[in-house]
């Protein structure tokens, strides 16, 4: 019997915890690169990292484009404006953040809630305070690097083996908004245009679908759609994984 396997609103978690999640900062092997957009040459958006098969199936990590929406076809599998990555599960680390203007990117997040970036006291003015236009300037960078919010998704497998008459049944049930709702883990991918399943680089086989993701709770601190949904896939054996995006 077909089920549907829902990712839920869990909340807040720690940016760098090793759990499936939306938001935060990524985990990643060790050296491995900040992605950058192919079309504007700017840092990537961290948007998720989803456990696969409870890890056994690596970790998948997705990024778009933020840096101008719209102009890098950030919702195409294959423009450059979004990637992908299928990572071992094991011996991850924190992403080392990008580097803009020349410096490196404080984190946006407080250091109580898992953040390790300190403001430079070469950056305070005469009396001991941060220039103010640095400072938006810092944040404005910032906001390109990951999302405003990190949120912990729980798994809930569902009966129902139509997506959206899982989460609309469980709304129902349980009261809650539909919004809660961060997308689903595996099951059949419900096309708000029509099908897209990616090849991969790797053997040119159809990818497999591995999750689908909804905007979210917040639309401040959610990923940016275009008010729709996004789909991920991935090739175990070749360790390749894709991302777009439908409105």
């Amino acid at each position: 019997m077909s089920t549907t396997t829902l990712m839920i609103h869990g909340g807040s978690a720690d940016p760098h915890s090793p759990v499936t999640r939306v938001g935060g900062l990524p985990l990643a092997p060790v050296g491995t690169k900040w992605p950058v957009c192919t079309t504007c040459s700017g840092p990537l958006q961290f948007i998720a990292q989803i456990y696969l098969g409870g890890g056994e199936g690596g970790v998948l990590a997705v990024f778009m484009c933020a840096n101008d929406p719209g102009s890098c076809e950030e919702w195409s599998a294959t423009s450059g404006g979004n990637r992908a990555f299928l990572f071992p599960a094991e011996g991850l680390v924190p992403l080392g953040l990008p580097e803009l203007d020349g410096e490196v990117a404080d984190s946006g997040l407080d250091a109580d809630s898992g953040g390790d970036a300190e403001a430079d006291s070469d950056s305070e003015g005469e009396e001991g305070y941060e220039d103010e236009d640095d400072e938006e300037d810092e944040d404005e960078d910032e906001e390109f690097l990951h999302l405003g919010a990190v949120r912990i998704v729980e798994l809930l497998e569902t009966a129902d083996a139509d997506y959206r008459e899982a989460y609309l049944a469980w709304s129902k049930q349980t009261g809650r908004s539909t919004a809660e709702v961060l997308g689903q883990l595996g099951g059949t991918p419900d096309w708000l245009q029509y099908e897209q399943v990616p090849d991969c680089p790797g053997c040119a086989r159809p990818m497999a679908f591995a999750a689908q993701l909804k905007e979210g709770p917040d639309p401040v601190t959610a990923p940016n759609f275009g008010s729709g949904q996004a789909y991920a896939f991935a090739c175990e054996p070749c360790a390749e994984a894709a991302f777009l995006w439908q409105c």
